[in-house]
């Protein structure tokens, strides 16, 4: 969501649109996860009992169908998710803006408008491929950190049995097989994300060569 939002907010630039979401956007990247999942508790969870206070499941979600299995388990993870996501968002959505504001008010954008392309296809054809690089990099890197940075209040908030509040437990137990088998796992995916943030920026930029 935050990559379309991105493009639309550089494509109006200085428009209400863009001033408007760029003020909200701010404002949840400024509130403090935790800070927000308690909001979100209070008036989604309990004042308008939208969506469940804790846990992951349901008590009869063995009892489900396969499909409400996967609804409910959106469900229950939809607030903690939002909590632990808002401020990345917020990052990505302001990154692609000024990326494409970057190639926008470049020069091959003007020969290409000159040329009679439509706004559209010097978007898609042009600015796109270029705007992407820095994005596409990046892009790994602030997922994976979204879901997992300041996931131990959020998984203590929510009552979640997540890798943050095992690593937590396992520290203050000094069960240290577990501290090693999580830090090995964190790990793990710190190095693949840094892999797959090379390969997108080959991808993206044939003319990057690790040779």
């Amino acid at each position: 969501m935050a990559v379309p939002l991105g493009i639309a907010k550089a494509v109006r630039a200085g428009s209400r649109f863009d001033l408007l979401t760029t003020l909200i956007i701010l404002v949840g990247y400024a509130i403090p996860g935790f800070v927000l999942g308690v909001a979100l508790l209070v008036i989604f969870g309990g004042q308008l009992q939208w969506f469940p206070l804790r846990g992951l499941t349901s008590s009869n979600w063995h009892t489900l169908s396969w499909g409400a299995k996967v609804v409910d388990y959106l469900w229950h993870i939809a607030l903690p998710v939002t909590a632990m996501v808002l401020g990345s968002f917020a990052v990505t959505a302001m990154l692609t803006k000024n990326a494409f504001l970057e190639e926008i008010r470049k020069q091959y954008v003007l020969t290409a408008r000159a040329k009679g392309l439509s706004d559209r296809q010097v978007l898609w054809k042009h600015v796109m491929r270029n705007a992407l690089i820095p994005i596409v990099t990046g892009f790994p890197a602030a997922f994976v950190g979204a879901f997992f940075t300041g996931s131990l209040l959020i998984e203590t908030l929510f009552s979640l049995d997540g890798l943050g509040l095992l690593s937590y437990e396992a520290v203050i137990r000094r069960d240290y097989p577990v501290v090693l088998g999580t830090l090995y796992l964190f790990t793990l995916i710190g190095l693949v994300t840094k892999l797959v943030s090379d390969l997108c920026y080959v991808w993206v930029d044939p003319r990057v060569k690790f040779d």
